[in-house]
């Protein structure tokens, strides 16, 4: 594989998550910086206009809530979170929109559980609404939703959430901004003799040896928690910069080549961390056999497989069960992800796109299996 650097890994970055800190947004808590907000949505819009796809993951929805509610302290108990979530999404939502719409784009609120990623329905669902959004030139911006949810908010963090987003939507690269320049060997606040990491592997143990505890009373976060949450990112292939958020156009001078920050870099490609772990890590729920045209393309064309090239189908199966393809002899060809159960599967078999809204009731996608969701097996 070639050496990711720098200079390339955000250079050449299509697909980005970024995700920035209670501390940052609401200025250590004493409310939402709208300023600081507008500067980071003005980099979102150049970007998203010089064709990327950006994802902004933000805190700050309990934060704003404790300062609308004239509270000092974060409270311990999960009804209170609940309440202050509830009541500082409010703003947040509000200065994001805004925001965005003054700088020409457009905009979009999802909130998200660890629960939704879990579920493998909900995040296919999840996964499909958010790249459709990225496809519409929307920016999402995306909360844990602290309002539901009770262990996320105890135990969760949103470093967590931008590693997992960026997992879900196959990112090239996730950028945490922080209060910190980024990861330094110690605590600069406490070991003066710490030296800045401009550079490391994802995933390499001695990271978590440098990174220090939570250091905000606003967020739940710390440098560990980054540490950990570019490891998860980079088991889909996506490398993670850390660096301040107060840096001035750091994100456009780092999709400019500049290095900025701590680069941690993913050891796997994108497109390889995924087909492996279709390949090696799930078990086989179900399987369509193909047509001669249809394992042609798949095998030797690099092609998706659809429908109408299907057969028949073999197992029971839901939708995003890992399904193998056989040709005609009953030769696995590949396996992939499958996009709709088995039931349907039947239904719209040997049958075009065009007939599967009356088919189905709905109009999904026009493939069986994506060919970015598949991996070769013969």
């Amino acid at each position: 594989m070639q050496e990711k650097t720098a200079s390339t890994v955000l250079l050449n970055a299509r697909r980005i998550v970024v995700k920035v800190g209670s501390s940052l947004v609401t200025d250590e808590g004493r409310g939402l910086d709208a300023q600081a907000i507008g500067q980071w949505c003005q980099q979102l819009a150049v970007l998203v206009k010089s064709g990327r796809e950006v994802i902004m993951v933000s805190s700050g929805a309990i934060a704003e809530g404790m300062k609308r509610l004239g509270w000092a302290t974060r409270p311990k108990a999960i009804h209170e979170l609940q309440a202050a979530a509830a009541v500082g999404q409010m703003g947040l939502v509000q200065v994001y929109e805004s925001q965005l719409r003054e700088n020409g784009v457009g905009s979009a609120q999802v909130l998200l559980t660890h629960a939704d990623l879990a579920d493998r329905e909900r995040y296919l669902n999840a996964r499909s609404t958010l790249l459709t959004l990225l496809q519409l030139g929307v920016v999402p911006v995306i909360n844990e939703n602290d309002t539901v949810v009770n262990d996320e908010i105890k135990f969760g963090d949103n470093d967590t959430l931008g590693a997992l987003v960026a997992n879900l939507v196959d990112a090239d690269v996730l950028v945490i901004l922080t209060d910190q320049k980024g990861l330094y060997t110690a605590d600069p606040r406490k070991d003066a003799s710490a030296r800045f990491v401009h550079e490391a592997h994802a995933g390499d143990p001695a990271l978590e040896a440098m990174a220090g505890g939570a250091g905000s009373s606003i967020g739940k976060g710390g440098m560990i928690t980054k540490i950990l949450a570019a490891k998860r990112a980079a088991g889909s292939g996506a490398s993670t910069v850390i660096a301040w958020g107060r840096e001035p156009n750091a994100l456009i001078r780092l999709t400019q080549g500049e290095a900025i920050g701590t680069l941690l870099v993913a050891q796997t490609g994108k497109n390889q961390a995924r087909k492996q772990w279709i390949a090696d890590h799930l078990q086989l729920r179900g399987a369509v056999t193909v047509d001669a045209g249809a394992a042609v393309k798949v095998r030797d064309e690099g092609k998706s497989l659809l429908p109408i090239g299907m057969t028949t189908v073999q197992g029971e199966f839901s939708r995003g069960d890992v399904i193998a393809i056989r040709d005609g002899d009953g030769t696995e060809v590949a396996r992939g992800l499958a996009n709709y159960s088995s039931a349907e599967a039947r239904l719209i078999c040997r049958k075009p796109s065009s007939e599967f809204e009356k088919l189905l009731g709905y109009t999904g996608e026009a493939e069986m299996i994506h060919r970015t969701n598949l991996v070769l097996t013969a």
